[in-house]
């Protein structure tokens, strides 16, 4: 009997091990599936953690474009390098030590009229590999301060261009040049976009002119810096650098390269660029109060003088009209109306409207070639 019932209480042991080892089981299924099934989130870092991250990689990517932008900055002096230390007197004045930019790979350099002189001058351009190259002035503009530089070399790194129309307050923006001396050739200085289409008057000696349609930044520029480019973070340039002013910090002033990309590919494609004009200057509505306040407009720009020689002379515009459009393009910068006037053939004929005493009229302009 109590054999019987020690077997039994085994089996029954047996049994219930049995049952629970399925019930653990089951149970382990179940929660390893629920476990598969589980929607995870992740909270690794913080947003502002994010934009550091990212800012990071950023600045990374920059480094690098810039190093490649460098590249493609020259030096140019109006005479051979006789020693340019900055410890020589005026050393930076007397060898007339500018920058340029390579914007094409036959040669071709783009830098201020100030650096380079006029046209058929002869300058020396220094690349980043340290070849230096006899150049010559092929296109020149005082009143824009630009000109272009061919240099006999091929197959060159040439800096890309961006839309100068499309640049923002804020943007951070990089200055390239040789400022001082060759000592520091290829500075590269940081800084903002802090103003567009900027007015400054430039006097020098009994010369009273002005720039306009300037962009203003922060970045550091100095009288080296002349020629160099203002690219933004993808290293493309937005603008040449161009003035200073000697008396606040942290005011510079470049030129917007869209007015010069119509010369620029022009010459990179057919080594030439036969310019059409209207022989006439004008300013914008911004400058006026310089000139006489007592002129007023909402719109268009000013004609201050009309060459005798030009193709305007004998049709009808007179000084002190406003010019409203040109072909039914609205005009308010002179700026604008260059870079039209750059995309035209010469003996093209053009439609001005002009606004005088408060009637408009409609002038037909045959263009002329600017010598």
């Amino acid at each position: 009997m109590y054999s019987y019932k020690t077997k039994e209480s085994k089996l029954k042991k047996y049994i219930i091990l049995i049952i629970l080892m399925i019930v653990v089981s089951a149970a382990s299924i179940f929660i390893y599936d629920m476990y598969l099934n589980i929607e995870v989130k992740s909270y690794d870092i913080s947003d502002e953690n994010t934009a550091v991250r990212l800012s990071n990689n950023k600045n990374e990517d920059t480094t690098n474009t810039i190093e490649q932008v460098v590249k493609c900055v020259v030096g140019i002096s109006k005479i051979q390098d006789v020693g340019t230390s900055i410890f020589l007197k005026d050393s930076t004045t007397s060898l007339g030590l500018g920058t340029g930019i390579i914007v094409s790979e036959n040669g071709y350099i783009l830098t201020n009229w100030h650096v380079a002189g006029e046209k058929y001058n002869t300058c020396y351009v220094t690349l980043d590999n340290s070849n230096e190259y006899n150049g010559t002035v092929v296109w020149a503009d005082k009143d824009l301060d630009l000109a272009i530089i061919k240099i006999n070399a091929s197959r060159l790194n040439y800096l890309e261009f961006a839309d100068s129309e499309n640049i923002k307050l804020g943007q951070k923006v990089y200055a390239i040049g040789n400022p001082v001396g060759m000592e520091f050739q290829r500075t590269v200085t940081a800084g903002i976009i802090s103003g567009l289409n900027r007015t400054v008057k430039i006097e020098e000696e009994d010369n009273l002119s002005y720039m306009e349609d300037l962009i203003q930044t922060d970045a550091s520029i100095n009288s080296g810096n002349s020629g160099g480019p203002l690219v933004n973070e993808e290293g493309k340039v937005i603008g040449i650098n161009s003035v200073k002013i000697d008396t606040a910090e942290g005011i510079g002033f470049a030129i917007p390269i869209n007015i010069i990309k119509p010369v620029v590919e022009s010459y990179a494609k057919t080594d030439s660029f036969e310019e059409a004009y209207l022989g006439i200057f004008a300013y914008d509505k911004e400058v006026i109060p310089y000139l006489d306040s007592q002129i007023e407009f909402e719109s268009g720009i000013y004609v201050a003088e009309i060459s005798k020689d030009g193709p305007c002379y004998n049709t009808g515009l007179k000084e002190g009209d406003i010019i409203t459009s040109i072909d039914g393009f609205e005009i308010n910068r002179m700026g604008e109306l260059r870079n039209y006037i750059y995309t035209k053939k010469v003996g093209e004929e053009t439609n001005l409207t002009v606004l005088r005493n408060s009637k408009e009229y409609n002038l037909k302009v045959k263009l002329g070639k600017k010598l």
